[in-house]
């Protein structure tokens, strides 16, 4: 990793959590009772808040459920105007590293939606579980083919193919080519 990649990682490590206390504390939460309710260690989630963890993204995902946020709310800084550009924003990565997602935007600037571009990696499968209730996913394959599993039924996607489930419902994405396979997905919430 490059010293312009480590100091990405770094800020981003630094937003999550300063986002992450402030709403905690918007909320009159403790570490512990967070803890509770997110089943992510109280150890964890203060060295999430002080910056010296780097979470993975099913970390990221238990957190923002627990609380009923979009994951982009605790990823993205605020700003007027918001230029994305591929390869170059926030990027977190899953746990066993078959799945990496980038928030486009922030859920504030489009109330209760959120934007991602996804990569998931050849021979590969990215299960992130059920998340809160109300969330309605849209996903398109935009390079690749990818096979999305809805409640144990399988959907196979083509390029520019797209499915829309709720995102409340056990899910997996999976990659069975050799080549990495590109997703942009759109959350709303309710």
């Amino acid at each position: 990793m490059d010293k312009k990649q480590e100091e990405s990682v770094e800020k981003l490590v630094q937003q999550i959590g300063q986002t992450l206390r402030m709403v905690r504390q918007e909320r009159n939460l403790s570490l512990q009772e967070l803890a509770d309710i997110s089943a992510v260690s109280k150890l964890t989630l203060g060295k999430v808040e002080r910056g010296e963890a780097n979470p993975s993204l099913s970390v990221i995902w238990k957190i923002a459920n627990s609380l009923g946020l979009p994951i982009s709310t605790l990823m993205n800084e605020k700003a007027e105007v918001v230029v994305v550009r591929n390869h170059e924003g926030n990027r977190i990565v899953s746990e066993n590293g078959a799945c990496s997602l980038e928030p486009m935007f922030d859920s504030t600037n489009f109330r209760s939606m959120e934007l991602h571009r996804a990569f998931l990696q050849p021979n590969s499968d990215y299960h992130p579980g059920a998340h809160q209730a109300g969330v309605i996913e849209y996903v398109t394959v935009m390079e690749g083919e990818a096979v999305v599993v809805v409640d144990q039924e399988e959907y196979v996607l083509n390029q520019y193919d797209s499915i829309k489930f709720r995102g409340d419902r056990d899910h997996t994405y999976k990659n069975l080519t050799q080549s990495e396979v590109v997703l942009h997905f759109v959350m709303t919430y309710m």
